[in-house]
């Protein structure tokens, strides 16, 4: 960006109910992935940021945990992160999916909106994105939109698909408008603040969450232990899935260790797409039944253990 141009930044919160398509829409923005998806709930563990540039405007995406009813340690500390980041954000935007409507999870995060209005009042009002709005019919999208209206919360409503991009060029000028005169927070080159070993690390787990069933997925935590760069410019990473029980790493492995193959598999293409470079990947299954009560998995994804 030239010096003589007047340049802007700030970060967007972008917050709702768990599946609502918050890392569909982040992705779609920056351009790339940043964040893992998967048609399983509360994929998001952590805050992810994500950047895009929109003309002389820097936006610094915050995709967050889904905010819903939590039940255990981790849930807690993944909903304090989603609004803490709503907190610390220059624009709050509330995506809701329109298949579902108005559920009690999007019902929970308003009263936080009302809340957070009546604190701080000179705040700027959050936005409203209505996603998956090629999937309802035109009289339920307006009924919900009417509704939200009601509360008298949003600053501007758009309708968006955030898988297809449908109305993804109008919610990026109006943030590039009203982003904060000043410099530009990361390099105009940088796309996310996420290194690449939790990347990776969440790649992986992205890939258990498409081929594992039921609850399973809720059991397993992926880390990168090791990186390794060669003089030809490949990488060798060995990652460890972290499983709660022994009957699960043989689910995780499947017979005659399938499952662990193809999930290597695809994981592993990702990642040469990503990383633009050949990949050997090696994949290893170890039990650690308290891995959800340990404080250092927390430090590792920017969690509040205490939350």
């Amino acid at each position: 960006m030239s010096d003589d141009v007047q340049t802007r930044a700030g970060f967007v919160a972008v917050v709702g109910a768990p599946n609502a398509g918050k890392s569909t829409f982040v992705n779609k923005a920056v351009g790339t992935k940043v964040s893992i998806v998967s048609p399983k709930v509360q994929t998001t563990r952590t805050r992810v940021l994500g950047i895009a540039i929109e003309g002389n405007a820097q936006i610094v995406f915050m995709d967050t945990p889904g905010i819903f009813e939590p039940r255990r340690r981790l849930d807690r500390a993944m909903v304090a992160s989603a609004w803490g980041s709503a907190q610390d954000a220059d624009i709050i935007m509330l995506m809701v999916d329109t298949v579902k409507g108005i559920c009690d999870d999007t019902k929970r995060i308003l009263k936080g909106l009302e809340k957070r209005k009546a604190e701080r009042p000179k705040s700027p009002a959050p936005v409203l994105l209505l996603n998956k709005v090629d999937k309802v019919d035109k009289g339920r999208l307006l009924e919900i939109a009417a509704k939200l209206a009601e509360t008298g919360l949003f600053e501007d409503t758009f309708m968006i698909s955030a898988l297809n991009g449908d109305g993804l060029a109008d919610v990026l000028a109006y943030l590039g408008e009203r982003m904060q005169i000043g410099p530009w927070l990361f390099p105009e080159d940088q796309i996310t603040d996420m290194p690449a070993r939790l990347l990776a690390a969440e790649i992986t787990r992205e890939k258990l969450y498409f081929h594992l069933r039921q609850e399973l997925p809720y059991a397993t935590t992926v880390e990168t232990e090791t990186w390794e760069n060669f003089d030809d410019g490949s990488i060798k990473i060995e990652q460890v899935i972290f499983v709660e029980r022994d009957s699960q790493k043989s689910i995780v492995l499947g017979k005659g260790g399938s499952m662990i193959k193809e999930i290597g598999a695809q994981s592993r293409k990702e990642l040469q797409q990503i990383l633009d470079t050949k990949v050997h990947l090696f994949l290893f299954v170890k039990v650690r039944d308290s891995w959800g009560e340990d404080p250092e998995r927390f430090s590792h994804w920017g969690l509040d253990y205490n939350a």
